[in-house]
């Protein structure tokens, strides 16, 4: 039977994710940080699995559009992001049968995961990049 309490809150969970900005994102857990990114990519017409917490293969999110399967990995982190977080997405995209490779944080990637993601085609999402795919989710009908 649908627990309409359950279901409210649920609905003001997922609302107030939506309506989170970078500040909100800086508070997060990982997992929230993850869910938050889910809720955004969904609005903007994706579809979106979140991969198990355990044995994730280097893959937080696996996003469908258009034909062509990005692999995300989201590392919501009070340092910059280094190459770990490259190399995880990297072999994470074999596995899932991706096109595309993605790291997303909210803060920023050191040189060498620059250097690392560029040679292998790894899309890197910094704060900037975060802020305006936020900004694009939240003034999409």
């Amino acid at each position: 039977m649908l627990d309409i309490s359950k279901l409210a809150e649920w609905l003001e969970r997922e609302s107030s994710l939506l309506d989170s900005g970078i500040l909100e994102v800086d508070a997060m857990t990982g997992k929230e940080f993850e869910r938050f990114l889910d809720i955004h990519f969904r609005k903007l017409g994706y579809s979106v699995v979140l991969s198990q917490d355990s044995q994730d293969y280097g893959a937080d999110l696996i996003l469908d559009k258009d034909g062509l399967r990005t692999v995300v990995q989201a590392k919501k982190s009070k340092n910059p992001v280094g190459i770990k977080a490259v190399q995880e997405v990297v072999g994470a995209v074999r596995h899932y049968n991706g096109n595309k490779a993605r790291v997303i944080t909210n803060n920023r990637f050191t040189e060498n995961a620059y250097n690392l993601a560029e040679s292998n085609d790894v899309e890197l999402w910094d704060r900037k990049i975060l802020i305006k795919f936020i900004l694009t989710a939240k003034n999409c009908k």
